[in-house]
């Protein structure tokens, strides 16, 4: 099944603006490996929306 194009734009953009990690990184990471970072950016995202500063989210 391949991947499509739109959908690793939208993985590779998340990850850079979250992380700051370069475009060639990120698009070298396996499918299952960056689709785990985007639920971790997310995951964190909504802590800290919900928490505030102070709920334990890694930063």
């Amino acid at each position: 099944m391949t991947h499509p194009a739109h959908r690793l734009r939208e993985e590779v953009a998340y990850v850079a603006y979250h992380f700051h990690w370069a475009y060639t990184d990120i698009l070298c990471l396996p499918h299952a490996e960056r689709r785990a970072w985007v639920r971790e950016i997310a995951r964190i995202n909504t802590s800290l929306t919900r928490g505030g500063a102070g709920s334990g989210a890694a930063r």
